[in-house]
């Protein structure tokens, strides 16, 4: 429990819209602006002020908000909670947080890598995932793909056995969550739809002809 609450607190806090941030994190708990109002005792124009960045939320209310979506889930049997004690981690071959931020656009450079689309590719990241795409097409649902971000979306994700880049998009759109950046590893192409779908999402789209086990290493030793 204290995990989640961490978990949901620092990426709050880190994040530049953290807005944004709440707003998912509500919708993913599948409560209403409403609700959340009530629980909290505040009126709901203030969860939407804070949501759309009219009002800048500071520890108290950042940890308010976290307790407060803990609560409500409580109250309704835990389902959430449940699941994030759970994640399915098969599919998942690498993941870390970084104790400081990294450049993504050295990131990119490191692993000689190529941008195939997105212009906010210029931004720190703050973790990285390396996901074998068939592994978690097979063996994760809808709500294990929240595991795949670690303690903050603001990372980037590696997906390797890519045949044309299509399904980690798609499975992406399937959450209320959107990380910092995508790459696939050695895909074997990446097709318009691709790129359209990674252009709606407003994800930069990256592409590395490193093997997989080469990318791994190279990451932990930024880690």
């Amino acid at each position: 429990m204290t995990d989640l609450k961490e978990k949901i607190a620092g990426e709050i806090t880190i994040s530049e819209n953290p807005g944004e941030i709440i707003k998912k994190w509500r919708e993913m708990f599948d409560v209403s602006q409403t609700d959340l109002a009530d629980y909290m005792d505040i009126a709901p124009s203030v969860v939407s002020d804070y949501e759309k960045g009219r009002r800048k939320p500071g520890t108290p209310l950042v940890k308010k908000i976290v307790d407060s979506l803990i609560g409500v889930d409580k109250e309704r049997g835990g389902e959430v909670i449940e699941r994030f004690s759970k994640p399915g981690r098969e599919g998942i071959l690498s993941i870390d947080e970084y104790a400081n931020p990294v450049s993504l656009r050295d990131l990119v450079d490191k692993i000689e890598g190529e941008v195939i689309c997105g212009r906010k590719w210029e931004r720190d990241i703050y973790g990285y995932t390396v996901i074998d795409s068939l592994k978690a097409i097979l063996s994760m649902k809808a709500f294990d793909y929240l595991s795949i971000y670690g303690w903050s979306t603001e990372r980037i994700l590696f997906f390797d056995g890519v045949e044309y880049g299509r399904s980690p998009l798609v499975a992406i759109r399937s959450t209320p969550l959107t990380p910092a950046a995508v790459s696939y590893v050695k895909p074997k192409k990446v097709d318009d739809l691709s790129i359209k779908l990674a252009e709606e999402e407003g994800v930069p789209l990256i592409r590395t002809d490193f093997d997989v086990d080469k990318l791994i290493k190279i990451l932990k030793e930024w880690s």
